[in-house]
């Protein structure tokens, strides 16, 4: 094991690490930029058990469709960037990364784990300050 890892650190070459710093870099880039258009476009009542959700209501069902399926690969990509953004040493909003993967995704059983999620005091003051900051109401919970 030590041999091995010994020889991949030898063999990385200056562009290959410039390459991954350049994909990790996009890759906050794009989910603190995603971070803002949700937390800023859901409604106020989101994370209410009386909030009631129809996706793309007036388009038709192939639209629709491929919508979800395309949000829902999104949504997975997020939690698991979020995943990564949450270990030690690594900078970025892990936990707020992972939530907004799972608002994107569709499966059941989600709301209770958003819920606990933005519940969190850290999490919920960091959302609302976001939406204050762009001129919306605070989230609203049970």
């Amino acid at each position: 094991m030590g041999e091995w890892l010994t020889n991949f650190w030898q063999s990385l070459t200056l562009n290959q690490v410039l390459l991954g710093l350049g994909i990790f870099v996009v890759s906050v880039a794009l989910s603190f930029g995603s971070i803002v258009v949700v937390l800023v476009k859901i409604p106020a009542n989101y994370f209410s058990t009386h909030y009631r959700q129809d996706f793309l209501p007036d388009s038709s069902w192939i639209v629709r469709w491929g919508a979800v399926i395309a949000k829902n690969l999104f949504g997975v990509f997020l939690i698991l960037l979020g995943i990564v953004l949450s270990l030690p040493g690594i900078p970025g909003q892990g936990i707020l990364t992972i939530l907004l993967g799972i608002i994107m995704l569709d499966v059941p059983g989600k709301r209770p784990l958003e819920a606990k999620i933005i519940q969190r005091p850290a999490v919920l003051s960091a959302a609302n300050k976001l939406r204050l900051r762009w001129g919306k109401p605070p989230l609203i919970l049970d």
